[in-house]
């Protein structure tokens, strides 16, 4: 019996290091390790252990013999991966390697600006070495892991425990949260450099790119990142106004964040309860109208930008009737993805069913309405291949009408300048070298890299970012810090949250979750979050607190 994962990787590499017969690739240091869409068993020398399942932090490994008729595309393309695959010539087992020491006893302090995967990654390699004598980890918000609490889909449990990872790294105690602290409001970027040896900016992107076509500031045309955040419960997304009166929604781009979106459109009401979906959206989502959501991509099925584990994912459901608006014998080619796409192109229709749509070669050129949004003009597009071997999409001149009540723009994230730092306005990035910008700040994630990458890759951008860190710190500079932070903090903001009371806010939503039947209860109002995070904790609130295992008491 082999084994199989069935999700995009979190770059934790534990089942890499248990596996005896290393039969699990790409490794980290072998090429395409940070790049790749997730990791893969070898079926022809895997033996069956099962130490890799229990290695796994996020419960992503089956066995083939516990496989869904959904997840059976994840078997294929395990197998698919080792056509081409050439194994390493290394010791069948994946050694860890050596630990480095810095030259400098230290002790150092760290700050990290953002609280997401990036900021947490960071700390977890900051925190291998002694000499790091305290990392503080600074979020406006009052709740830590970023697109993992706001961004990752609720339907998606398995994403969702990655957050076992970070709570392992809270539990180191040179570890701390500052929390509802905005770094160039409360305290500015010179004042937190001053009293740190270094400081890494995890800040992500957090705008969008917009479609610049006539209609798109009508009402009724949002961002996929506001909806995101909305269902999510973002407390800055709460009042969002998202019309579900009609029949028809559109989404523009076809990423993994445009399947999401489309895919929590169309889900069961029954589906989404047994979710963490903030209930304010969960109630708007119950009374949705929605019956179809159409799919727009530029290109055709082979360059569309989601990944094989967000495809295969939906195309297993079967709550939700999932379309390809293409004749099956257009799509050309033999490999996993062309395979299931022409699969789903030849599906018989489902009228019983909410509806997705994937529709390819296409683009909007107009969003239509008066006072709000009632439909989108698009374009055929013609795929041409330009002299440098780019396929690119080439506009026809046949256009036509959609109806839609709703139409989502997923085109892609962009960060936000950061004061004090020096910035590419071109790709909304932090310039940087191996993360440095220069010695004492540094940068990580999203903010360092552009929009790319999976919640794993932050791990090997943090690795990188981290080396650097370290370097500067062996070679004296930046020069020793006096003070401490936390006075600063007091001083300025009276109600932060630490470590300590992201717990008790933590334990409280997971109550109120257990007490309704659902795996967590999110508080979106920010007094409400900082009156429980205040709040002393019972013992009958930690008796009511599910996985315990996980949880730290205060």
């Amino acid at each position: 019996m082999s084994y199989v994962v069935t999700q995009s990787c979190c770059a934790d590499a534990s089942c890499v290091v248990a596996c005896p017969v290393n039969c699990i690739h790409p490794t980290p240091g072998e090429p395409g390790f940070a790049e790749a869409e997730m990791l893969y068993i070898d079926p022809a020398s895997c033996v069956g252990c099962g130490a890799c399942t229990t290695a796994c932090p996020v419960g992503a490994i089956l066995p083939t013999s516990a496989l869904s008729p959904g997840q059976e595309p994840f078997r294929l393309l395990n197998a698919e991966y080792y056509d081409t695959f050439e194994l390493p010539d290394r010791t069948p087992l994946a050694l860890v390697p050596t630990q480095r020491r810095l030259a400098r006893p230290g002790p150092f302090r760290v700050a990290i600006v953002g609280a997401g995967p990036a900021g947490l990654y960071t700390a977890d390699e900051l925190l291998k070495h002694p000499e790091i004598e305290r990392v503080d980890v600074y979020d406006r918000l009052l709740t830590p892991y970023g697109l993992v609490r706001h961004g990752v889909a609720p339907d998606h449990a398995a994403t969702k425990k990655v957050t076992r990872l970070f709570e392992a790294i809270e539990r180191d105690p040179r570890f701390g949260y500052v929390l509802g602290i905005e770094i160039g409001r409360d305290l500015t970027v010179a004042e937190l450099r001053e009293r740190y040896h270094a400081v890494v900016f995890a800040v992500g992107a957090t705008t969008d790119r917009r479609l610049d076509i006539p209609g798109e500031q009508l009402p009724g045309s949002l961002s996929a990142t506001d909806v995101v955040r909305w269902y999510n419960g973002h407390p800055d997304l709460a009042g969002l106004e998202v019309p579900l009166d009609s029949e028809r929604a559109v989404v523009i781009g076809n990423g993994n964040v445009a399947l999401d979106v489309a895919r929590i459109l169309t889900l069961p009401p029954a589906a989404l309860t047994a979710t963490d979906m903030a209930p304010a959206p969960l109630e708007a989502l119950r009374r949705s109208q929605v019956r179809e959501v159409v799919v727009i991509g530029r290109r055709g099925p082979a360059e569309a930008a989601f990944t094989m584990p967000e495809l295969i994912g939906l195309a297993g459901l079967d709550d939700i009737d999932v379309r390809v608006d293409l004749a099956p014998e257009s799509i050309t080619g033999n490999d996993q993805r062309s395979r299931l796409v022409r699969e789903l192109a030849t599906r018989a229709p489902r009228p019983d069913r909410r509806r997705i749509v994937l529709r390819f070669a296409a683009s909007p050129v107009e969003v239509l309405g008066g006072d709000r949004v009632s439909g989108v003009r698009l374009v055929e597009n013609r795929l041409v291949t330009d002299a440098d071997g780019v396929l690119r999409a080439e506009p026809t001149t046949t256009t036509s009408d959609l109806d839609a009540g709703l139409v989502i723009r997923s085109i892609g994230h962009r960060g936000l300048r950061v004061a004090g730092l020096p910035w590419d306005e071109k790709s909304g990035t932090v310039p940087h070298r191996r993360g440095r910008v220069e010695a004492g700040a540094y940068v990580v994630g999203w903010i360092k890299r552009g929009p790319t990458g999976s919640i794993g890759t932050n791990k090997s951008c943090a690795q990188e970012t981290v080396a650097s860190i370290l370097d500067d710190l062996d070679r004296g500079v930046p020069a020793l810090v006096e003070g401490d932070a936390a006075d600063l903090v007091r001083s300025r903001q009276r109600e932060v949250v630490g470590l300590a009371e992201w717990r008790r806010l933590d334990r409280e939503e997971l109550a109120r979750g257990m007490a309704v039947d659902r795996p967590r209860l999110k508080i979106t109002d920010v007094a409400e979050q900082r009156r429980v995070a205040a709040a002393p904790t019972t013992r009958l609130q930690r008796a009511r607190t599910p996985r315990p295992a996980t949880l730290i008491a205060t």
